[in-house]
């Protein structure tokens, strides 16, 4: 059951629905940590068995299908691989989870309180699109780290979260740290937006269903995030490819990775190469990623909160 209210915007107070929100991302991220290395390793590749058009010299591992990967990554770099980017990507969710549920239920209260109210699925988009657009922005560094790490293969780019700071500084800059931003904004934006329209639209009639262990909202979460997911997915694509760009490109566990330059031009470049399939390379798993991910984030927020609650005495301030 959620944790109080009709809408999430009526549950909690501010500090609660930061630190619930960051305690969902950081269990969130920990149990998806291995979907998330294979999924970034499927959009990074830019050659197929299944496409004659592909180049077959290539220098690095061709991945087919999320369970040949998973094994490959096993074999070929252990267990620890699959949880390569972990440490930025741990800050990278408790941040945004953070910032995300804070800034969405701030938002809403303010659309709530105007003269004219727009109907509850509008000021869901809104707000979840502004949200999202803003976490990502303030988070975005730790998510191009994330996707540096977990690209990279049996040769260690960066051998630590400090060194590869430095490392990225001295040779790219502050702008290093923002490469492939406007891909992100543009994809978190209508994705965020779907996902808590889609989400407060269905909580409470899957809530009233009475599903066992509080699975309502998670059930929510699923179908708000597969639906949202499958819309946006081309430009998380783009975003990691641009990620991965600079002086190290070359040196990723996919060697061949095109030199990129803006959304657009990367779009028609993967279009013209790889076809449209190429712009959805990954989306499988992305897909079976997403949905646990968005369950354990909500499950685990309404839980949290309505912990919070309980420990505060069930009082709402700010």
């Amino acid at each position: 059951m959620s944790a109080g209210g009709e809408h999430l915007k009526d549950e909690g107070s501010k500090p609660q629905a930061v630190l619930a929100g960051a305690i969902a991302g950081l269990v969130s991220r920990f149990c998806i940590a291995p979907l998330d290395v294979v999924k970034i390793r499927l959009q990074l590749q830019t050659h197929s068995l299944s496409d004659l058009r592909s180049p077959r010299d290539t220098d690095g591992p061709i991945y087919k299908g999320t369970i040949p990967t998973f094994r490959t990554i096993l074999r070929e770099e252990g267990l620890t691989g699959l949880w390569k980017g972990n440490i930025p990507a741990e800050l990278l969710y408790i941040l945004y989870g953070g910032l995300q549920f804070s800034i969405y239920r701030s938002t809403t209260l303010v659309l709530h309180s105007l003269p004219r109210r727009m109907p509850d699925t509008a000021e869901a988009f809104v707000s979840g699109a502004f949200a999202g657009g803003i976490a990502t922005t303030v988070t975005y560094p730790l998510d191009l780290l994330r996707t540096r790490f977990a690209a990279q293969g049996t040769e260690r780019i960066y051998t630590s979260l400090a060194s590869s700071i430095q490392d990225i500084t001295k040779h790219e800059g502050p702008r290093g740290f923002f490469q492939g931003l406007a891909a992100g904004v543009g994809q978190v934006v209508p994705y965020m937006g779907l996902f808590f329209a889609t989400y407060e639209t269905l909580r409470v009639p899957l809530s009233n269903l009475a599903l066992p262990y509080g699975t309502g909202d998670a059930s929510a979460g699923v179908l708000a995030s597969v639906i949202a997911k499958s819309g946006v997915f081309p430009l998380d694509l783009v975003r990691k490819r641009l990620q991965v760009q600079g002086p190290t490109r070359a040196r990723y566990v996919h060697r061949n990775i095109p030199v990129y330059k803006g959304v657009f031009a990367t779009m028609r470049t993967i279009i013209r190469t790889e076809g449209m399939r190429g712009l959805y390379r990954g989306l499988t798993i992305s897909l079976v990623k997403a949905a646990p991910a968005s369950a354990v984030t909500m499950w685990t927020y309404e839980r949290a909160l309505k912990l919070l609650r309980e420990m505060d005495g069930g009082h709402d301030t700010g």
